[in-house]
């Protein structure tokens, strides 16, 4: 009975092995945490940047529809793209951020988003397109 429960915790390990591998040549960003300003919902995603490259610049467009319907797309941004760069190395992990002194406000209260879709997504490393494939899940 004992090896049995070894080959059962042998085989979780290695799933979760596996899905680290799989994600061992990408980037993967997943919803951060959100906050309250000034009435204004603000999102924020956290990136993985598993691949071999230094990420120079990383912008998601995030669509936020609303419970009346009413839909609002968001910016985040790991930086400003022209002016400090906040490189996102590899192995590293980092934070999209909304630059409100770029972007409008959401205009709702977190509680009022209904759903949340990709719109867009810009990657940049070394002055070129991303190598690396980028997930997204909003």
């Amino acid at each position: 009975m004992r090896r049995v429960k070894t080959v059962g915790v042998s085989l979780v390990a290695l799933a979760g092995f596996a899905g680290a591998t799989l994600a061992a040549n990408g980037v993967a960003v997943t919803r951060g945490n959100e906050t309250m300003l000034y009435g204004n919902c603000v999102p924020s995603l956290v990136v993985v940047n598993q691949s071999a490259q230094t990420i120079d610049f990383l912008q998601v467009d995030v669509v936020m529809t609303l419970r009346d319907g009413q839909e609002r797309t968001i910016e985040l941004r790991s930086g400003y793209r022209e002016g400090i760069a906040r490189p996102i190395a590899p192995g590293a992990n980092a934070t999209l951020r909304q630059q409100h002194d770029l972007s409008m406000p959401l205009g709702a209260a977190c509680s009022a988003i209904a759903s949340r879709r990709v719109a867009r997504t810009i990657c940049e490393a070394g002055g070129r397109d991303c190598a690396a494939a980028v997930t997204v899940q909003p």
